[in-house]
């Protein structure tokens, strides 16, 4: 009699991590890539669902049955970040009441001008390859799910070396909800802190993608 292999008590977390790196999936597909039966991965989708961490979207595909595509919630993205900003953001908030909003979007510039310079100091020198590995370490210390590769020949047209740096959570979330600026400074941060390069965002948490990505090119 042939047994059932039995998913282990960690694959509730690893599908979590799976949502929050692809975007979407199928049953079929995490059974695949877990490889444990499509039974026990719909027992633990249907745990997750009533958790409220995970969601689906219904698609019909040809003359079959409809198919549930997965995906991670708000909620389930919550439990990624570090909690830390809540109070931040109450601050802000208490701030914007008294001070007035400009003046906290200017604030928030001069932060992110004083983190960028603290990268670059922290970062320090070498290749761009090396520089952009440094910066995704300091990211992940600060509670951001994030990787880096280099760009493939034929990926993007290139000028000179190419990266990519990929966030799955963003650590500031319930921040850059109330103050989305916060976003746009990142950009400008990472072009100041890596210095010889050009920066640009290729996926955005913010405009509904699963991710936030930018693109690192070396200049001539």
């Amino acid at each position: 009699m042939t047994s059932v292999q039995q998913p282990s008590t960690s694959t509730k977390d690893d599908i979590l991590m799976y949502l929050l790196r692809q975007g979407e999936a199928t049953a079929h597909d995490l059974a695949e890539h877990f490889e444990v039966s499509a039974q026990a991965i719909r027992r633990h989708l249907k745990d997750l669902e009533a958790e409220a961490l995970i969601e689906h979207r219904t698609v019909q595909e040809g003359m079959g049955r409809p198919n549930h595509l997965y995906q991670i919630s708000a909620k389930g993205r919550d439990r990624y970040p570090a909690k830390y900003d809540e109070f931040a953001l109450s601050l802000l908030d208490t701030m914007a009441a008294t001070m007035g909003q400009d003046q906290v979007g200017t604030m928030l510039r001069k932060q992110w001008e004083r983190k960028a310079l603290e990268y670059r100091d922290r970062i320090g020198t070498g290749s761009l390859g090396e520089r952009v590995a440094r910066l995704v370490q300091i990211r992940q210390a600060e509670g951001y799910m994030s990787e880096w590769h280099e760009v493939s020949d034929g990926d993007v047209r290139q000028t000179g070396p190419g990266y990519i740096i990929t966030e799955y959570n963003c650590a500031i979330s319930h921040i850059a909800e109330s103050f989305p600026s916060v976003c746009g400074h990142e950009l400008e941060m990472f072009q100041v802190a890596l210095t010889d390069c050009t920066v640009q965002r290729t996926h955005w948490l913010v405009r509904g993608e699963h991710r936030c990505g930018y693109l690192v090119q070396g200049l001539d």
